[in-house]
């Protein structure tokens, strides 16, 4: 197993805000309840495809080695103590089953994988038995009316399944679930879309629009999201060929500021919005993002700065030209998944 020495700055952070305090009597029962505390950070990349997984209680990074050679896209189901990820060197999705039994480096082989239906899929989210998949590959072929699909999967009885494929009117990149409604970043623009009830309202292979688009002031082009306890995080690519003109954005308070926006409108920055960027953050092309609202973290997959890197940001209360706490190199890294028990 590989020991990192920043990433164990990362779990000394992170388990600052994981402590309980309670009586001296109770020690023993705060240590059983630490002991048992998982804190991780999974990672796909389009360079080998496989799986890093960064224990954030214990430092040590493990690295599982898949069959593909590309991939983005990635959760973890600790209920059936799962990783889903989304592969596109064979498009399909792939579930791995008993994941906490491997402590080291480790191959791991899909106990379940999906027809093999996806082109070019970017992220996916999860909501109860259904998987959502972005793909981001156009329908039509016309370029000047970029299009993209969300093919929903459902998983029971150890199978997966699709059933059916909802097409949008943009190019699509990251996905997340907020409730029932699909939030969607809108490739190649600084526009956030949602599809209100979107697994329950969606159940046939259709061409859907929107509920609801709103532009984000101050965003070139977005790519990841991420939601946690009322915080929403975009990042922003900047121009695609640099490697040096990334962003993230903060919104707080995000139902109610995206909510007070017409469709079709622009969220301001002031007084809506933190951004951060500039040298010292290391971002080019941030692609995706999580967050952590217990720790405010906020963790990035960079994709070209340095070849790729996967990195957290822990002081970005002010924005600005904030240097990551964390910065660890992943070679193209693509998609994470934050897991906390």
């Amino acid at each position: 197993m590989k020991k990192n020495v920043i990433q164990l700055g990362l779990a000394i952070t992170i388990g600052s805000f994981l402590m309980v305090s309670c009586d001296s009597d109770d020690d023993t029962v705060e240590m059983d309840q630490q002991d048992e505390q998982q804190v991780q950070l999974f990672a796909s990349n389009n360079s080998n495809g496989n799986v890093t997984v960064y224990d954030m209680t214990s430092g040590e990074v493990s690295t599982l080695t898949t069959t593909s050679t590309a991939a983005e896209g990635i959760y973890y189901d600790d209920d059936t103590d799962e990783i889903i990820q989304a592969s596109r060197s064979s498009n399909q999705l792939n579930a791995f089953a008993d994941v906490s039994t491997f402590l080291v480096d480790a191959t791991i082989t899909a106990s379940i994988s999906s027809s093999a239906d996806l082109e070019s899929p970017r992220d996916i989210a999860v909501d109860d038995d259904y998987i959502v998949v972005a793909d981001n590959a156009d329908v039509d072929g016309n370029t000047d009316t970029p299009d993209g699909r969300l093919f929903i999967y459902t998983r029971s009885n150890g199978e997966i399944s699709l059933r059916n494929v909802v097409t949008t009117d943009f190019a699509l990149w990251g996905i997340e679930m907020v409730g029932d409604d699909l939030y969607a970043v809108v490739d190649k623009t600084n526009e956030l879309a949602v599809y209100t009830d979107f697994v329950a309202s969606n159940t046939a292979d259709a061409t859907v629009s929107a509920s609801k688009r709103v532009a984000i002031e101050g965003i070139v082009r977005t790519h990841g999201l991420a939601y946690d306890d009322g915080t929403m995080v975009l990042t922003d690519v900047g121009d695609a060929a640099s490697d040096s003109d990334g962003a993230f954005h903060i919104i707080s308070d995000f139902d109610s500021k995206f909510g007070a926006v017409a469709n079709g409108e622009t969220m301001v920055v002031e007084d809506n919005q933190i951004r951060v960027a500039g040298a010292s953050t290391f971002l080019g092309n941030p692609v995706a993002a999580e967050y952590d609202a217990d720790s405010k973290m906020v963790f990035i997959a960079e994709a070209a700065n340095g070849g790729g890197r996967v990195m957290a940001f822990s002081n970005t209360d002010a924005g600005g030209n904030i240097a990551p706490s964390v910065n660890n190199s992943l070679a193209s890294a693509s998609s994470l998944y934050f897991y906390s028990n």
